[in-house]
């Protein structure tokens, strides 16, 4: 297992951007998928973009078009870099893996990093 802290976050208005960076304890080379999740209040954890050590993307549809996750295996680290945030992009972020098998477990949860758009 590894340790995950995510950074990054922040207040920001609506139309900013924010470049969050998640920096892990050990490898992550062999953490495949990783992703990058958000919680606002009230609401469960969801999964907004993920990527493959083979650079391959995935994005949530309310993320497509305005944000990108890049990760680099030497350094241990996934970033995402948030453009055109909404006030509904309001939320806790956290990295982890994304669960692709019934034997895969979540690596640690990290404190996550809030991020706060205003209208």
């Amino acid at each position: 297992q590894v340790q995950l802290v995510e950074s990054g976050g922040g207040l920001v208005q609506a139309g900013g951007s924010l470049r969050l960076s998640c920096t892990a304890s050990g490898s992550i080379s062999s953490i495949n998928p990783m992703g990058w999740y958000r919680q606002a209040p009230g609401n469960e954890r969801e999964l907004v973009a993920a990527i493959t050590t083979g650079g391959r993307i995935k994005y949530a549809d309310s993320v497509k078009g305005r944000f990108t996750i890049s990760r680099d295996n030497a350094k241990n680290t996934v970033n995402l870099q948030m453009n055109s945030l909404k006030p509904e992009d309001t939320a806790v972020y956290y990295c982890n893996r994304v669960i692709t098998t019934i034997e895969a477990s979540f690596e640690p949860w990290g404190q996550g990093t809030q991020v706060t758009v205003s209208s």
